[in-house]
């Protein structure tokens, strides 16, 4: 709920149901707001109160803390749209209250929906919602870019997204099930410096974001791929090659 006026017409309804859990599912920017509207209606007290956000406290409902139990309850899957029920199944729910029986009727919840619930504490909310991110926005990012390199070459999109899906499922099933360090595959695993130097002269022609973002994720990947056994020597090369005329071609660009 979250809509204004509607507090009232919320307080009559929960009356008949003392033990109810009202789901505020709005967005994280109005959730204070919208708490601090109900609070300032008569609510029974065992009624509790519980937030959908990944990355807000529980103090984003302080003000019905003051008399009711309050939660969070984070699926940690993407909702573009709405979704059936079963996109909770075999997901993780990320779960917290201020009370243990609440926690305890939200961690019953994920399961009944065949979800699994995960104890997220307050302190580490924002690392969990950050991981999120990594995990789903910034791959559809890295998506975004490797069709844009094919466009940039004459593939239609569809085309490049069509033909970048196996290698992408490949890749990331591999390091989901078998760790970063055993699914690593390609240039910098192999300590191709050469590969990694005509990557970069390559970028360089293109917008500086992108050049920018290559260095930083293959020097991202070269620590994996030290961790899965590449050779000092190799790994220096290519750290060399990753850091070499950095300054040097920001100027060009400029000019």
């Amino acid at each position: 709920m979250g809509a204004r006026g509607g507090a009232p017409e919320l307080a009559r309804s929960l009356a008949e149901r003392p033990k109810a859990i009202v789901f505020i599912t709005v967005p994280d920017r109005v959730v204070t707001e919208v708490a601090e509207q109900v609070a300032a209606v008569e609510s029974p007290r065992t009624v509790a109160f519980v937030h959908a956000s990944g990355a807000l406290g529980l103090d984003a409902l302080s003000a019905l803390q003051r008399r009711h139990a309050v939660g969070s309850f984070h699926p940690l899957q993407s909702f573009p749209r709405p979704r059936a029920p079963e996109a909770f199944r075999g997901i993780v729910v990320g779960v917290d209250a201020s009370t243990t029986s609440l926690q305890r009727r939200l961690a019953r919840l994920a399961r009944d929906l065949g979800a699994h619930p995960r104890h997220v504490r307050d302190q580490d909310r924002v690392v969990y919602h950050a991981a999120a991110v990594f995990a789903s926005n910034f791959v559809i990012a890295l998506v975004d870019q490797a069709v844009a390199l094919l466009e940039g070459i004459g593939w239609r999109r569809e085309e490049a997204a069509r033909g970048l899906r196996p290698l992408m499922e490949r890749a990331l099933l591999g390091a989901l099930e078998n760790g970063p360090t055993a699914a690593l595959t390609g240039p910098i695993r192999r300590g191709d410096v050469n590969t990694v130097t005509r990557h970069l002269k390559a970028l360089a022609a293109g917008p500086r974001r992108r050049l920018d973002l290559y260095r930083m994720l293959a020097s991202i990947t070269l620590e994996i791929a030290k961790e899965a056994g590449l050779e000092p020597a190799a790994a220096g090369r290519i750290e060399r090659a990753l850091t070499r005329d950095v300054a040097a071609t920001r100027r060009r660009r400029q000019r």
